[in-house]
């Protein structure tokens, strides 16, 4: 039996009426879109960031970085992407180091309200498991640690990127569309020039 899309289906997907639905979908879409060139945006900055500095890292640092990388790996596993390992290992070492620096002399900071805030908008998030994703984060400090990372990585972005002339554009969706394509294809591309480098 198919469901006719008029007002009642409308209402008992939460909208209003048939026009209002078609808003929310084209804005939820809108939303996925801009998300993903968001995530495409920061890659090319943090590699920018990466490119344009050295710096030395001791290599129990290194070693370090690369046990939490690969806990939960099997031991060929770790064998066979150690060269690879090592690479990315670096790579977060040396991102986390400068992202830091930078926030630190800007004085950036994420207060536990902001944390609270973030929480409560995973939880509205997600209707019907609130009491599920509140007491993961009571019971994980190291999850509400790893919340207050992800914001202020994001604010030391957004501080970046309101620093650096970026050019925005409007695009549709199928130009958006061809933007991710392209750069999720470069992104296979990179990692099977690696993995043929690498033997």
């Amino acid at each position: 039996k198919s469901s006719k899309i008029d007002d009642d289906f409308a209402k008992l997907m939460g909208a209003k009426d048939v026009k209002d639905l078609k808003s929310l979908i084209e804005k939820q879409i809108s939303g996925q879109y801009s998300q993903a060139l968001n995530s495409i945006t920061k890659k090319e900055i943090l590699d920018q960031i990466e490119k344009n500095h050295q710096v030395e890292l001791p290599q129990n640092l290194i070693d370090q970085e690369i046990l939490v990388m690969t806990k939960n790996l099997k031991p060929e596993e770790k064998e066979k992407h150690s060269s690879n390992n090592e690479k990315l290992a670096k790579s977060r070492i040396k991102l986390g180091l400068l992202l830091n620096e930078y926030g630190e002399k800007n004085n950036l900071k994420v207060s536990d309200d902001e944390v609270r805030n973030e929480i409560q908008k995973q939880i509205k998030g997600m209707p019907g498991q609130e009491k599920m994703v509140f007491d993961y984060y009571q019971k994980n400090p190291n999850a509400s640690q790893s919340l207050k990372g992800s914001l202020y990585e994001e604010k030391i972005i957004e501080l970046i990127k309101s620093k650096i002339n970026l050019n925005s554009k409007e695009v549709n969706t199928k130009e958006a569309e061809k933007i991710i394509t392209d750069f999720n294809k470069q992104k296979v591309d990179t990692e099977k020039s690696k993995t043929t480098s690498s033997i």
